[in-house]
This record gives structure tokens, sequence and C-alpha cells, in this order.
């Protein structure tokens, strides 16, 4: 595993952005025809479920590397439910620990605050990269909630992970019935960075039970007691 060098500097942002404006704030380059997971979120706190869905993701979707793109605040949640951003950052970078996975605070340094602005900008700034979106079936359930969310499915692969109690709702939730028409079955999952947008594959693996929600739940039980 590595990371950028993190910017600990400069407010989160309010607004939503232009890909145009930021791409050259990327430094780095990648190799023509990159296969790369994007695996956004809040990561509060992340935990052994979350490198579960990354390994998962990189055998499964056949990818080089995952990045995970730690975002400064979950949109949809309360900004008092959230640990410090440089905090979670750094727990991020001891749980992603694979040589194939890279941290990112690139959501806060380019100051994007919806998913569908770092994924167009990071598609703009590498044409030739293959992407693919990485989340769990939870989320996928309640995706017609995120900003722009039917443009996130329009501009990107989206790989969904099966995880518990959520596995099959997943395959009949609105986002499942809006793209029916574009679901890849399982089995060529591997080839799903070679698809144009819209196509997704609910993948069904071995389960993990992590949830960020239950192990906040935990410390604040333990820390009144």
């Amino acid at each position: 595993m590595w990371s950028e060098d993190p910017d600990r500097s400069g407010p989160e942002a309010e607004t939503s952005v232009t890909p145009s404006s930021h791409i050259k704030n990327i430094p780095f380059s990648l190799a023509h025809g990159s296969r790369i997971g994007l695996f956004g979120g809040s990561f509060n706190p992340p935990h052994e479920g979350h490198d579960h869905i990354a390994r998962l993701a990189l055998t499964k979707l056949n990818l080089q590397e995952v990045w995970w793109l730690v975002s400064p605040q979950n949109p949809l949640k309360d900004a008092r439910d959230s640990s410090h951003f440089q905090s979670r950052l750094m727990q991020t970078i001891e749980v992603a620990n694979h040589p194939r996975f890279r941290v990112s605070d690139l959501e806060k340094r380019l100051g994007t605050k919806f998913s569908i602005d770092i994924i167009r900008i990071l598609i703009k700034r590498f044409p030739n990269a293959r992407f693919v979106w990485i989340m769990g079936a939870d989320n996928f359930i309640q995706l017609p909630r995120w900003h722009a969310w039917e443009d996130i499915m329009q501009e990107i692969p989206v790989a969904v992970f099966a995880r518990p109690e959520h596995h099959i709702r997943a395959g009949l939730c609105q986002a499942a019935e809006r793209f029916k028409s574009f679901r890849i079955p399982q089995r060529n999952a591997g080839a799903l960075c070679d698809y144009r947008a819209p196509a997704w594959s609910l993948i069904m693996s071995q389960l993990h039970a992590a949830s960020s929600t239950a192990i906040r739940q935990k410390a604040a039980v333990e820390s009144n007691s």
C-alpha cells in the first residue's frame, strides 16, 4: 500500500466542481489501459469489511490497483458524526495494507463534495485508463439518494459487492430496476472495466459482517461506561 502526501490545509468544499479546472492538480500519471477500482467513502472508521471488499475487487474485477478515496464529509450524514478528516485518512492508510492499494485525499485536495465530481475529474485526467466504481450492496440500495446518481451509473461501470442482509435487496432495489438491462452477469465481472457505462454487476461472494456504524456505536458505549 502507498498513499499520497496528505494535504493538511483548506476548507471542505460546499459546491460541485467541474473537471477541467482540476485535472492539472493531479500530479501522477497512469499507463495506457490501467485497470483501476475507485473505492470512495468517508471510512468513518475504516475496518476489515472495507479491506475485504477492496481485496475482492482486485481479484474479482481483474484490477491492477484499488484507490481508496477518503471523502472529507459524506453529504448524506451529519458532520457531527464524522471523525476529523486527517484522523480518518491515517486510519485508512493503516487498514489498507496492500501493495496494490492507494489511499488518496484527492477529494479534499480538489475540493469535491460529490462522487460524480471526482469520477468525472479522474476520467478526464486519465482518458486511457479503465475505471470501475466499487461499492457495497447497502450503499447501492440507497444510491438514489446520492447527488446525480443516474449520472454516476452513466459515467462509470459499477461493481456492487454483496454484504450481510443486503445482497438480496440490492438485486431488487430502485437502482437495479432502473438499470436492469445493463446488468453484467457475475461470471463476466472480471471484464467489467472493459464495458462502456452504464454497466454494473452484483458480485456474490464471501460476506464480511464488519460495519462502520456498529464500530462507532460500540466505541460510544465503551466511552460512556
